[in-house]
């Protein structure tokens, strides 16, 4: 199975191309520009690199959230418009479990956390064991003391990925916690390949869809939603 994936759900964004497990092309960048630029480009130099065409790709994979609002929509735009046109199926990866395939390696407790400002992440605990990875938790938002209140009940290693790790290992409650590690940044933020690999799971367990039916997962609503509601109750009031 060929499986392009792509993750565009922070600043970082990046494509990988999988064949039947194995990596043929990984790319990632970390700067500023929007994913509306870089992301495309990015796909087709890496489907020239690998020698590998869209009608190649049995399966298309993306970080369908959380994380941006903007850059959801435009990582499962591009995903859409591309496996639409091919007519093949899709799937919606969540962004917490594909860091999460970052650790596989590492037996203890991988805690995923998105920044989503005000003192809140986007969060997913897994357990990691010989290779396996055991989600704990749904995907939810949470305050970073509630997190890591929750956390002083495992006794093995903690290891925080994502673009809010840097940010939880420095809040008060987790820098007291003896057994959290700040992973580098080179396993630290989610990639198109960890993308793959659950995109690759999902298909095995029978969960993909139509382009049609892939949509983003937005855990909240945005900021100018939820805005409008506080002034709208207010207003009620």
């Amino acid at each position: 199975m060929n499986v392009l994936a792509l993750d565009a759900s922070a600043v970082s964004a990046s494509v990988c191309v999988m064949e039947d497990g194995h990596i043929l092309g990984d790319s990632f960048v970390n700067i500023k520009q929007t994913h509306s630029q870089t992301l495309m480009v990015m796909v087709q130099s890496l489907l020239e690199t690998t020698g590998v065409s869209l009608s190649d790709i049995d399966l298309f994979g993306v970080s369908a959230g959380p994380g941006s609002f903007t850059g959801v929509r435009i990582g499962v735009a591009c995903v859409k418009g591309m496996a639409m046109a091919q007519g093949k199926p899709c799937a919606g990866v969540s962004t917490l479990a594909a860091m999460a395939e970052n650790l596989r390696d590492s037996d203890g407790i991988v805690c995923a956390v998105m920044d989503a400002r005000c003192q809140q992440v986007y969060n997913a605990l897994f357990r990691v064991k010989q290779g396996v990875i055991t989600r704990l938790s749904d995907d939810r938002p949470i305050a970073i003391a509630s997190l890591a209140e929750e956390c002083k009940g495992f006794s093995e290693p903690i290891y925080l990925v994502g673009d809010g790790a840097a940010l939880c290992s420095r809040a008060e409650g987790f820098s007291a916690l003896p057994q959290v590690r700040l992973v580098s940044e080179a396993l630290r933020y989610q990639r198109a390949s960890g993308v793959a690999s659950c995109a690759m799971a999902m298909a095995q367990q029978g969960k993909t869809v139509s382009a049609g039916e892939l949509s983003p997962i937005y855990l909240r609503l945005p900021q100018a939603e939820r805005e409008l509601k506080r002034k709208q109750n207010l207003e009620r009031k």
